[in-house]
Order: structure tokens, then sequence, then C-alpha cells
């Protein structure tokens, strides 16, 4: 049975809402959504994709031609459609399917216009049958950062397609990552499949190309934001301390030895566990604790505060001896924000709302992996990557926290990286890749586990 729409109050009376504003390119991508079944809306990030699909969705409930939708999305991101669906379609009923299987049961039960759910808990709760909500036909599937289903073997790409869905949006600014055989998944999703019907195989080629023109609306900042302050980026070489430097070659020297030493045994995983170890080392000396990053940072981010500038600084590592743990120590007398995946949603709200509010608290430390997405911070305007991550869209998403619809400043992005050490090869690597993936989708992802090569990644270390 439909669910009825709250009575909506008259323009003047107690609780009306008007129409939002949004930007002339906005209101284009709500008509693109409104008007077509499926679509690929890859929207450089930070021009509010999941704004446009809720007002999107606002109309098509009110319209009549959409009664249910689901929302997929990672979990880091399910307060933020909440709150989003709150403020441009506060009309429709939502339900958050998230949390033990006795609660989700009767969540997805729950009379709503808009299932929020995770694309963990779609795999947990996926079945065919109509009986159930998830395998009924749904008048609307949103995928929410899309590139989840990029590879096509994975259970989660399986059940995301295998959805039945009359409308299919998918939303991510980096629908191809590694190859084209990423873009083609996530478009095998971007069509209706009701019951009955066999399910897309879109192959790479010429095939994958001409849907991707029919399907996909792409605008850059560049575009439609001409206003926007620039980003500049800065890369900043830092030679490692004496005692710093000996740890690093301690360390790779063994661990090649050890490569070596496992022969036909060895496999990339051995590899990975070694480039990891070494930046580790590259962020701290794990004997000494000497960093020429933490040097070079906590004069930077001083100066910043005494100037009033609030600034983030991303590490992918959240531990007390190489991450964020040991920032917010060598930071102490800047008295640091702490934001990782350990914190609990409440947590993270207060941290970031502290940061965006108190003049006093100028320094955000940010785990990537958990404040990439869903972040909005543009009342800072300097991002520090202190290490460095092997997919270049992850930065790009970080940094675009700060440099988004809002900012008024410049953002000025600094990228740390040793001299004479893996981050130094690596970053060689991936700007040779780079060239390739821009040649199909203009902001490009790249996966190290998976762009490079078993040669490559050997012969890092001369293997």
């Amino acid at each position: 049975m439909p669910v009825p729409l709250r009575e909506l109050p008259a323009p003047g009376q107690p609780g009306h809402v008007p129409a939002p504003s949004l930007f002339p390119f906005q209101f284009a991508g709500v008509r693109a959504l409104y008007h077509r079944d499926s679509l690929l809306l890859a929207d450089d990030m930070g021009l509010g994709k999941t704004v446009q699909a809720c007002v999107a969705l606002r109309r098509l409930v009110t319209a009549g031609l959409v009664e249910t939708a689901l929302i997929i999305t990672k979990v880091s991101l399910l307060r933020q459609w909440r709150r989003e669906l709150r403020r441009f379609a506060p009309e429709l009923y939502v339900s958050v399917v998230h949390g033990t299987a006795e609660d989700r049961a009767w969540q997805w039960d729950a009379p709503a216009h808009a299932f929020i759910t995770t694309y963990e808990t779609l795999r947990s709760d996926f079945t065919e049958s109509p009986r159930h909500r998830v395998g009924r036909t749904w008048d609307l599937v949103i995928l929410d950062e899309a590139q989840a289903i990029k590879n096509r073997e994975s259970l989660t790409s399986e059940v995301c397609k295998r959805l039945r869905r009359r409308r299919a949006w998918a939303l991510t600014g980096t629908p191809l990552e590694n190859d084209v055989d990423d873009l083609a998944s996530v478009l095998e999703f971007v069509r209706p499949l009701l019951p009955g019907e066999p399910q897309p195989d879109l192959r790479p080629g010429e095939e994958t190309i001409r849907r991707q023109r029919e399907v996909q609306l792409r605008r850059r900042k560049a575009d439609v934001l001409p206003d926007l302050p620039p980003k500049i980026v800065t890369t900043v070489p830092l030679v490692l301390g004496p005692e710093q430097r000996r740890a690093y070659e301690r360390a790779e020297r063994e661990g090649i030895f050890e490569l070596r030493q496992l022969e036909g045994e060895l496999r990339i995983g051995h590899v990975f566990e070694l480039i990891m170890r070494l930046k580790q080392t590259c962020n701290f000396c794990p004997v000494t604790g000497e960093s020429a990053k933490l040097e070079d940072l906590a004069e930077r981010v001083a100066t910043l505060a005494a100037e009033g500038h609030k600034a983030v600084v991303f590490s992918q590592f959240t531990d007390q001896r190489f991450g964020c743990g040991a920032l917010r120590d060598g930071l102490a007398d800047l008295d640091p924000l702490v934001y990782t995946g350990a914190m609990d949603g409440p947590e993270r709200d207060r941290v970031i709302r502290q940061f965006t509010t108190d003049a006093a608290r100028p320094l955000l430390i940010v785990s990537l992996r958990a404040g990439g997405l869903g972040l909005n911070l543009q009342e800072a305007s300097y991002v520090f990557h202190f290490d460095r991550w092997w997919n270049p869209a992850v930065e790009h998403q970080a940094e675009d926290r700060v440099h988004r619809v809002g900012q008024a400043l410049p953002v000025h992005i600094y990228q740390y990286t040793c001299e004479r050490t893996i981050e130094e090869r690596i970053e060689q690597i991936l700007l040779g890749k780079q060239t390739l993936f821009q040649e199909y989708v203009d902001d490009v992802t790249l996966d190290l586990s998976q762009a490079l090569t078993r040669e490559e990644l050997f012969g890092l270390f001369g293997i």
C-alpha cells in the first residue's frame, strides 16, 4: 500500500517548506533525474549529488510517480542521507534500515516512501522473494558512491544488479577507478530491471562508451561554479632526518631480504605488508618517534592558527605510533580534534560541530577512510595529506570536504612526499598511469592493488 504524504502546509503557515534554493546546474540535474528512468549522475565531488537526488525523489513522490524508493549508501553516509531528506524532502516518510537483524526486520516493513540502507546490510538481507520488501519491485533504486559495485564479481555488485527496479540512479564522481570494466559494471545497474527480465551483461568496448553517453550526466566545478575559489595543490618534498632515515633503510633492507627468501612463495600480499611498514616509517621513526613530516606540519599549522585559519589533516593510519593518535600527541599545543571510524555517530557529530563553530579549535585530524566522504568542512581552507593514499580519487574526495559549495577562500592542499622512499616511487608510477584513464572519465581514481601489475609491484623493490 502506498504511504500517504503528510499534508503540506500552505505558504505562510507554520511548517511550510519552500522550494529549496539550488544552483541552476542542480535544477538541471533534478530535471534529468525526474524525467529519466536511468541516470548515472557523475558530477564532480562537492557539487551536491545527494541534494539533487533528494529533491528529484521528493518531486517524483509528490507527483505520484514513485511510491517506494531504496537508497543504498556507505555506513558513514547514513546520517547524511537522513539529514538531507529531512531538509529537502521533509514530507517523505523515511526508514533507515541498519542494526541488528531484529531491528532490520521491522525497519524493512515500516511504512515509508524511502528506505535507506548500507551495502553491507543489503548483502545480508537480500532476497528475491516478493514477500520481503527487498525482493519486491522498487519504483526507484539509488546507488550512492556507486563505485562500490565496480567489481562485477563481488557479492555487492551481484545483489545490487539483481534488485528489481523501475528506475535506477547511480551517484558517483568516480565511475571509473582502474579500467573501463569498472565503468561497465556500474552501467549494468543503470537501467530498469522488471521481474522475468535478464540481467544486462555489458563488457568494455564501444557498447560501454555508447551506453555511458546515453545515461551519464557529469558537470565539473570549473564549468558550473566559476566563482568557486581555486584549489591550490602543493607537493612538499621532505628529507628524512638521520634517525628516521636509518630506520627506513633498515626496514627496507630487511624487508627486501625477507621477500627474496620467499622465492616461489612470494605473493602480492607480502609486498603490500612491506609497503605499509615503509609508509608508516615515513610518518614516524618507529624507534625514536622522529618525523620530518610532523616537524614541517607543526610549524605550518601553528602559523595558520595564529592567523585565524582552520586546517584539516588527513592520514590513512589511526594508531598512536604512526597515524591520527600520534599526530594528536605531536600537535597537542593546538588542542586538535580527532575524527576516526572508531567513534560512534553522535561523537563524530560533536567533533564536527566543535570544529566548525569553535574558533579556539583550529585543527581537525581525520582518518582518511572515515572522513573522506559525507563531511562539510568549508570553515577550513587548508588541507594536509600527511601520508599519500594510493587511490588519488580518495584523496580528491577528502579534499572536497573543504573545497565545495559554500567555500569562500582559496583552498590550499599540501601533499607530503619523503624523498628517496617508497612514497616517491609509488607517486611516479601513479602519475604515469593516470593519463590512460583520463581518456574515459575526467576525474580518475586508481587503486594500487589493482592498477599495478605484479611486475610493477615487485619492481618497486627490484624483485
